[in-house]
């Protein structure tokens, strides 16, 4: 199953903060393989744009370590997965994990 997973970036690291990330590793993947590797800079921030603009990107699933409910359900009406709480590590070993069923989700950081 191909997937393609978006994760928020801040010096090349999981953003803490999706809504202002500097950055979206765009991680493709074949047969919980990783095939490829993008970096995308998001347009500027303005509150539900991110969830279509990733759309349009073809992405499937989301890693996060905070993101607000609104943006949550914004991606589920995309048919976006996502998953928040993720530690602040390599953007391929989050993807590599989330493949592996092994990503570590904690607490949503994001509580607006």
């Amino acid at each position: 199953m191909k997937r393609r997973i978006a994760i928020p970036l801040e010096d090349g690291i999981l953003c803490s903060h999706f809504g202002h990330c500097e950055q979206f590793a765009i991680i493709d993947t074949d047969y919980n393989t990783i095939s490829g590797e993008d970096l995308l800079t998001p347009p500027p921030h303005e509150p539900g744009l991110l969830p279509a603009w990733l759309a349009e990107k073809g992405v499937t699933d989301v890693i996060a370590g905070g993101m607000g409910q609104r943006a949550i359900n914004l991606f589920n009406q995309q048919n976006i997965n996502v998953f928040v709480g993720a530690p602040i590590k390599d953007p391929r070993m989050l993807a590599d994990d989330l493949l592996k069923d092994s990503l570590q989700a904690g607490a949503n950081y994001c509580d607006h």
